[in-house]
């Protein structure tokens, strides 16, 4: 048995922080829900991702990675479920680009935790990001006591970048400009989204 160490613990976090910066589905979903529909909706949009988020680290924690090796047909089911979620997502932001805000923002709240999850869940490569990351950077031989103190460290921090950018985007400022471009802001966030899904859609992985 080995011990978890601070400084393995750092190096995690800023792995997963460099990871959050780039821009992914969970990254445009945050940004679109907290400047459109509020601080409320952002911060539940990132508690959905947040704990899928942990969810995987947890399960390349406990080999899941290593399942998707000897099984691929599991990975490229669930792959291909996501990309089709995300392009779901797309359409739903296109066709709704034009509606007033008033009549999206009525059941924002609701959605927006389910479609933090759900995003989240269908993006198998997660857990091969975490299997990678742990095996660099944490010993095996972990106890289960530390593998869960990895599993809520990333959710603490999952939660805490989320909420930081709800309370930035959901201000006064950020929203009016959303609301002078509502329409080609709506559109071009579909685009990246349903591009981002096809991509997925269309790539080939070797496990």
């Amino acid at each position: 048995m080995v011990d978890l160490t601070l400084a393995q613990v750092l190096a995690f976090n800023l792995t997963l922080l460099a990871a959050m910066a780039a821009p992914g589905p969970a990254f445009l979903l945050v940004l679109r829900n907290s400047i459109a529909n509020g601080r409320r909706a952002g911060i539940l949009t990132g508690l959905g991702l947040g704990l899928v988020a942990a969810l995987w680290t947890a399960a390349a924690l406990a080999g899941l990675a290593a399942v998707f090796e000897i099984v691929p047909w599991l990975y490229a089911a669930m792959k291909t479920g996501g990309a089709l979620y995300l392009m779901y997502l797309a359409w739903g932001m296109w066709r709704g680009a034009s509606q007033p805000l008033e009549t999206q923002a009525a059941h924002a709240s609701r959605r927006a935790f389910t479609s933090g999850i759900v995003v989240n869940l269908s993006n198998p490569k997660s857990v091969l990001f975490a299997g990678a990351v742990i095996v660099v950077i944490f010993p095996a031989g972990l106890s289960w006591v530390d593998s869960a103190l990895i599993v809520a460290n990333h959710l603490i921090v999952e939660i805490c970048v989320y909420a930081a950018m709800a309370f930035g985007l959901s201000g006064a400022p950020a929203r009016a400009a959303y609301l002078r471009l509502k329409l080609w802001a709506d559109r071009i966030a579909a685009g990246i989204m349903g591009a981002l899904g096809l991509r997925l859609l269309l790539e080939r992985d070797t496990l």
